[in-house]
C-alpha cells in the first residue's frame, strides 16, 4: 500500500475500521461491505464467500484424537504437543514412554529405584543421583550403616553402573530385531499362501 501523502485526511470505514484515504472511503466502502464480513468468533476481516470455511479450518470444534477433549481447530496441536493428558512423554530416570497423566506416578515409583554410585560404592536413589553425584567424595561412606550397602562382592567386582541410553539402545535393537523376524515371517507365509492359491 502506498504511503499517505501528509496533506490528504483519511476516515475510518465503518465496515472494516481501516483508515482509508478521504477521498476513495466511498468506492472501498461499496467494495468492503459487498465482499467482506467480521468473522464473529474472532473479527478477522475474511471474504464472504470464504467465511464458512475460515470458520471451519480455524474455529469450528475438533476432538483431540488422543484424548476426545473438544476444542477450537487452530489450538489443537498445541494442546496435542503441550497439553494433552494422553500425549506421550518419556521418564527422566528410565526413558519409558508413556501418556503424561501417569507421569508423575509412575516417576514417584521410578524415581526410588536405586543404581550404585560407582565412586562410593553405595545405592543411591535416582531421584537424588545427580545431587548426589556433584557431592560424592568418593569414599566410601562406612560411620553411617544403611540396608542398602553394597555387598562385599560387589565391592570387589568394581562399578556396576548402567550407562543412561544403554537400556533404550538394547530396547531398539530388540524392537528392530523382533519387526525384522516378523516382516520374514509373514512374508513367507503370504508367498506360501499364493503359492498354494495357484496350484489349484
Amino acid at each position: 500500500m502506498a504511503a499517505i501523502a501528509s496533506d490528504e485526511t483519511t476516515k475510518i470505514c465503518s465496515h472494516c475500521d481501516r483508515g482509508i484515504l478521504s477521498s476513495n472511503i466511498d468506492l472501498h466502502y461499496a467494495h468492503c461491505s459487498r465482499n467482506l464480513e467480521r468473522c464473529k468468533v474472532c473479527g478477522d476481516m475474511v471474504p464472504k464467500k470464504y467465511a464458512e470455511e475460515h470458520f471451519l479450518n480455524t474455529h469450528a470444534p475438533v476432538a483431540c484424537s488422543q484424548c476426545s477433549e473438544t476444542m477450537e481447530r487452530e489450538i489443537l496441536a498445541i494442546h496435542k504437543g503441550e497439553n494433552c493428558p494422553q500425549r506421550i512423554v518419556t521418564c527422566e530416570f528410565c526413558e519409558f514412554p508413556l501418556p503424561a497423566i501417569d507421569l508423575a506416578e509412575h516417576q514417584e515409583v521410578c524415581g526410588n529405584r536405586t543404581e550404585l554410585c560407582h565412586l562410593c560404592n553405595k545405592y543411591i536413589r535416582l531421584r537424588e543421583r545427580y545431587n548426589h553425584e556433584s557431592r560424592c567424595t568418593g569414599v566410601p561412606d562406612n560411620t553411617v550403616g544403611s540396608s542398602r550397602d553394597v555387598r562385599p562382592v560387589e565391592r570387589d567386582q568394581g562399578p556396576q553402573r548402567r550407562q543412561p541410553n544403554e537400556f533404550s539402545r538394547k530396547r531398539l535393537f530388540f524392537t528392530i530385531a523382533i519387526t525384522g523376524i516378523a516382516v520374514l515371517l509373514g512374508s513367507l507365509f503370504f508367498q506360501r499362501k499364493t503359492e498354494s492359491g495357484q496350484v489349484h
